[in-house]
């Protein structure tokens, strides 16, 4: 009988592991695949790659020179406003923007709350076992400004990436002198995310096909110790074809892209509002501490 409810309770916690393999691995693949968003007519979309970049980098620049939450929020709408306008499903976008990075960093910037960390005006304290502690004001504004800065550079990258294709933003990124390792290092992890991420995914189909349900965690260390070296394996045999064979198709380590890009007067708008907030945060860094 307890073998029975021993064999139950180990089918039902694979169930819950599979569902999550599966689930993180549609997750990636659902979060890599943005090349829908970029096709679509959108503000962004329609903009010539080279001055969106140039905004976005502007409004990085606002973002790091500003210590004021009113402003960082301010920029933070405006991110909003520019996905809607550039038919960025408005849920998709924040969900990416607000529950990953931004909350992990909130939960980083918690100890400069208390007053160990960042002395000022009290606004509350208590005691323990004799220790006195509190959560100051001046922190409370440290770990704000914080978050709402990670929360809009974070915003407005992952804007820039989700409206433009990726071998364009590549080119892009040559065109202002990025180093050719870095941009061909990204192209490559780019391309063949898709394929490690389908080989993870077999595998453990097949896995699941032939063992069933894992009996013992030593078992299951085991069985995952042999795929992840044999991935390994398999994904070093795999790069080392796909050079050889871009060198005989003539690759020279420089990637070529037929794209060309054209200014036009709405990029040229873009890039001056880009400028205009920029002006508009030293301006207002005189009035707000």
């Amino acid at each position: 009988m307890c073998d029975i409810n021993s064999n139950l309770i180990h089918r039902k916690s694979s169930g819950i592991v599979n569902k999550s393999i599966v689930g993180i691995v549609s997750l990636l693949k659902e979060t890599i695949a943005s090349e829908a968003i970029a096709a679509k007519p959108g503000l962004l979309q329609l903009a010539d790659p080279r001055f969106k970049l140039l905004s976005v980098a502007v409004l990085l620049i606002c973002v790091l020179m500003t210590n004021s939450a009113q402003v960082l929020a301010g920029l933070y709408a405006i991110t909003v406003i520019v996905a809607l306008l550039s038919r960025v499903n408005l849920a998709f976008y924040l969900m990416r923007t607000i529950l990953f990075i931004p909350v992990f960093s909130l939960f980083i910037v918690l100890p400069a709350l208390f007053s160990f960390v960042t002395p000022g005006q009290e606004v509350c304290s208590w005691n323990i076992f004799g220790w006195h502690t509190a959560i100051t004001r001046q922190g409370i504004d440290s770990a704000v400004i914080f978050f709402l800065r990670v929360l809009a550079s974070v915003s407005m990258s992952l804007l820039l990436v989700l409206t433009t294709r990726h071998h364009v933003l590549l080119k892009v990124l040559r065109i202002f002198k990025v180093p050719r390792l870095f941009v061909m290092t990204m192209g490559m992890t780019y391309r063949y995310i898709y394929l490690l991420l389908d080989i993870v995914q077999n595998t453990f189909i097949t896995i699941k096909s032939r063992v069933g349900y894992v009996a013992s965690t030593r078992t299951g260390r085991r069985i995952v110790g042999a795929n992840m070296a044999g991935l390994w394996l398999k994904s070093y045999r795999l790069q080392t074809h796909i050079y050889s064979a871009m060198l005989s198709r003539g690759y020279t380590g420089e990637p070529r892209v037929l794209d060309e890009f054209r200014a036009r007067t709405n990029d040229y708008v873009i890039l001056a509002c880009a400028i205009a907030a920029f002006i508009g945060t030293l301006w207002l860094n005189n009035f707000t501490h």
